[in-house]
């Protein structure tokens, strides 16, 4: 892995690098970072593209659907002439686009538990992207089991959420202890609905806060949940403490 940045390196993050919170070195752990993205939809498409865009070296996609028409009112990554494609090879092409420096690994099957689990240990951060709750919970299980942070959002109607779980931190929740075993209706965007700009401002979000994990800057929404509603526009916070009795991490820390 390069130890310094080139000069096209400091020219195209410039605007990165003058933030003191970032700096040299923050560019450079950005760089030398893996990041593993599940699902490539409305909330990985800005994920992807403004991790891929701010210089991490390393983005592992992972998506076993193909592009439809009815994405494309929401998921930016891909285009009209993607439509039937993998969204993972279709992401891939509008990434290597924006940055040719990116290391992408495709992983176009459906990951079960064993392919899961060695997808979350090759990688520094995962950012959950997907639209249902069992890939929810098998993917906060893999990062609890691995010690990996998640960053994990979600968006459907005019309504949306996001935080962070960091099995390193011996204070911090994880997925599963703020929503057991059936804390959201089953609903997905194809059946309820939701308004485009709303998973682009949550994924948004959910770079943000993995450039913060990645970089070492500012205050991970870890322990704390961001409430998004879209319809009035207001944001709300919730406190989210860790359950020492969870099925997934409780036994991870000594109380």
């Amino acid at each position: 892995m390069t130890l310094e940045l080139s000069d096209d390196d400091l020219l195209r993050y410039s605007r990165q690098i003058l933030l003191p919170q970032i700096d040299i070195a923050g560019q450079l752990r950005l760089q030398q970072s893996a990041v593993l993205i599940v699902g490539l939809g409305g909330l990985g498409s800005p994920v992807a593209l403004y991790l891929a865009a701010a210089g991490v070296g390393r983005l592992h996609l992972a998506d076993f659907d193909r592009v439809d028409l009815s994405n494309l009112q929401r998921q930016i990554v891909h285009d009209a002439s993607s439509l039937g494609q993998l969204k993972v090879q279709s992401a891939a092409q509008r990434l290597r686009l924006i940055n040719p420096q990116l290391d992408l690994r495709l992983h176009e099957a459906a990951l079960d538990a064993d392919s899961l689990g060695a997808a979350v240990a090759a990688v520094d951060l995962v950012l959950d992207c997907s639209d249902n709750f069992s890939t929810r919970e098998a993917v906060n299980a893999a990062c609890v089991a691995a010690g990996k942070p998640l960053v994990s959002g979600a968006a459907i109607r005019l309504e949306g959420q996001l935080s962070v779980f960091d099995p390193r931190r011996a204070d911090s929740p994880c997925y599963h202890c703020l929503y057991g075993h059936g804390g959201e209706a089953g609903l997905t965007c194809s059946e309820a609905g939701v308004v485009g700009p709303l998973v682009g401002l949550v994924g948004s979000l959910q770079a943000l806060e993995a450039l913060k994990l990645l970089a070492g800057f500012g205050e991970p929404l870890v322990g704390r949940l961001l409430l998004v509603d879209a319809l009035t526009t207001r944001f709300r916070e919730l406190r989210v403490k860790r359950d020492p009795a969870c099925s997934v991490c409780g036994g991870k820390h000594a109380e």
